[in-house]
């Protein structure tokens, strides 16, 4: 059965009167929800960090570990040539043996300089990874306690934002399909997360320019949907106001009133 106007209306003024007390508990947290996130975001690139000036210092130790198993073979070779060189038959094989003495002796040279530079590397990676690991330390601390505010505030709200949640699930079932696609939309671009709006005082209760008597009425209806012609919100219906009697205030005795008295 197709639902009436003023049905659909009061389905999803239903609904954002559920959305607005969900945006209240969620505007008590404030920013922790977000500066939570940017903690943690800040922190996890800070782990990336140090586990790459880790991988690179544990690269350093191996390209070191390589470097003095290669001096070593050098020097096993210069022994075995220096024992060569003592039963040389010729000036020619004396000479080819001296310069392969040479080239290890070099090649010892090189990597005790590419040690040295390693060295320098890894003492440097290590004073970077132990400044980084402070700071990551420090803004721990501080997620932590983030984290201690935000639980603290969450789990003052929690059995009410459950049963909120619950209730809109089933407050969004009852409303029309196309009608809550447009709610959603407006809602997203409304700061204050009003898509559906009373006209109360004579002025759309979102962004509170006046709303035309003749319009007022045709709201009272509830035979059209009518949007608000400056924001575009929904216009539920018109709040009347409630004017207070004041009672008659009493009448003074004149003077010529008590005379005659």
């Amino acid at each position: 059965m197709e639902s009436t106007v003023a049905q659909k209306l009061e389905a999803i003024h239903n609904l954002q009167l559920l959305d607005s007390k969900l945006d209240a508990i969620i505007k008590v947290r404030g920013a922790l929800p977000e500066e939570v996130q940017d903690l943690e975001d800040e922190i996890a690139g800070y782990e990336t960090r140090l586990e790459k000036f880790q991988s690179e210092i544990d690269s350093f130790e191996n390209e070191i570990k390589a470097l003095k198993e290669s001096i070593k073979e050098s020097e096993k070779l210069i022994k075995k040539y220096q024992e060569q060189q003592m039963n040389v038959r010729n000036n020619r094989e004396y000479d080819a043996i001296t310069k392969e003495l040479e080239l290890q002796d070099l090649e010892i040279q090189v990597a005790k300089k590419k040690i040295t530079e390693a060295g320098y590397r890894i003492d440097t990676k290590k004073v970077d990874l132990e400044e980084l690991s402070a700071v990551k330390k420090d803004r721990q601390k501080d997620l932590d306690q983030k984290n201690s505010e935000l639980t603290s505030i969450v789990s003052e709200s929690e059995s009410e934002e459950a049963k909120l949640k619950n209730d809109r699930e089933k407050a969004t079932k009852k409303v029309d399909e196309r009608l809550l696609k447009s709610y959603t939309k407006i809602r997203a671009n409304a700061k204050n997360g009003l898509a559906v709006v009373l006209v109360k005082r004579g002025a759309c209760g979102g962004c509170f320019n006046t709303v035309p008597p003749q319009r007022q009425a045709d709201i009272r209806e509830k035979k059209k949907l009518i949007v608000c012609e400056h924001c575009g919100r929904i216009l539920a219906g018109v709040e009347d106001e409630i004017v207070e009697e004041v009672a008659p205030k009493k009448k003074r005795a004149t003077k010529s009133t008590k005379a005659k008295a």
